[in-house]
């Protein structure tokens, strides 16, 4: 198989994420990519992406081996999301996104962890870097801290962890619904969970050891309150599972469409949106080379600005390679989803 590295659109830790398309069919994805030497999480990540397959987790497109630069790399290939993350969306709708959409988000993220937590994973990093935007809404991405339910590890980012993470206890099913009660707080004021401490070594022990739990905004709905009192409880045990907040009544959404949701709150203008094409239409009734036709659909696109030139690197499959990339991929992409601020306690 051949496959074209597009520029690098985000940066991990350890791993850079860029834009690329296949040869053989045209299409658009993400491939997150590092030294083979350092990939130890990057295949960890692989190994669980490609067990899972929902509407609310970003899709798995395979992964290989290459040499680019004398250099022996791992990549990960994932589905391409086209408007980026959802802290990124926080920011371009002023810091903080209404409370209708905040729901129809926050379900679709209680879907996916469902789904996660039925097949025994916890996900361990539930924040708005993890969050991925689409065109029907949100799924969630970067399962490099990921693990077992029963696999004694912990690890995630500080902010967003659980009092009995922050202790070293344990980082069950619980751990990711006290995350996501943090990550509504972020979609509601663009801020931090926690704003009084911003050192990490004081901050866990503040999570860790006081009484308290994030301030839950009182410009909320009595539900939306409701909801997050829910997921903040310190003690894991009074906290709702992910199939138990389905329920709740803060996401029975009796409104409009998802669609109009999406028309209505991610674009800035009825004009913007209406410009917009869909990606895979563009591809679809493209029929030249592939590099012609990312040039292209960079004429469709806003994000992200794919002007080609020497920087994009023609990757070619040897036969000593590995190389499970599936067919059939969608058109998405999977952009940064940043682990500087990955802190592993054990």
């Amino acid at each position: 198989m051949h496959w074209t590295r597009g520029h690098t659109i985000g940066h991990g830790s350890t791993a850079a994420v860029s834009v690329a398309i296949s040869h053989c069919s045209g299409e658009i994805f993400a491939v997150k990519s590092t030294e083979l030497s350092r990939s130890e999480f990057l295949q960890k990540e692989q190994k669980i992406l490609s067990t899972l397959n929902s509407l609310y987790v970003v899709g798995y497109k395979g992964y290989d081996v290459t040499r680019e630069n004398d250099k022996v790399k791992f990549n990960l290939m994932m589905e391409y999301m086209p408007h980026g993350i959802l802290i990124d969306e926080i920011r371009k709708q002023g810091g903080r996104l209404n409370e209708k959409l905040i729901g129809y988000y926050t379900k679709q993220i209680v879907e996916g962890l469902d789904y996660l937590h039925s097949k025994g994973i916890v996900h361990c990093d539930i924040k708005g870097h993890n969050i991925l935007i689409g065109k029907t809404g949100v799924k969630i991405g970067d399962f490099g801290c990921s693990k077992l339910v029963d696999v004694m590890t912990i690890g995630g980012t500080p902010m967003y962890m659980a009092p009995e993470v922050a202790r070293g206890e344990e980082q069950g099913f619980a751990a990711d619904i006290w995350a996501l009660g943090c990550t509504i707080i972020e979609m509601a004021t663009g801020g931090s969970p926690w704003t009084k401490v911003n050192n990490p070594a004081s901050l866990l022990y503040h999570i860790a050891f006081s009484d308290q739990t994030p301030e839950i905004p009182k410009f909320l709905s009595s539900q939306a309150r409701d909801f997050l009192n829910i997921c903040l409880r310190r003690d894991p045990k009074q906290r709702c599972s992910a199939k138990q907040l389905l329920n709740h009544p803060f996401l029975d959404l009796n409104t409009s469409s998802p669609t109009s949701i999406l028309d209505q709150c991610i674009w800035n203008s009825n004009e913007e949106s209406e410009n917009i094409d869909d990606p895979t239409q563009e591809i679809s009734r493209l029929t030249d080379f592939p590099l012609q036709r990312v040039r292209k659909l960079e004429l469709q696109s806003r994000k992200p600005d794919w002007e080609f030139d020497e920087r994009w690197i023609t990757v070619r499959k040897r036969s000593e390679d590995l190389l499970t990339c599936k067919n059939g991929m969608t058109t998405a992409f999977s952009t940064c989803n940043c682990q500087d601020n990955i802190f592993l306690l054990q």
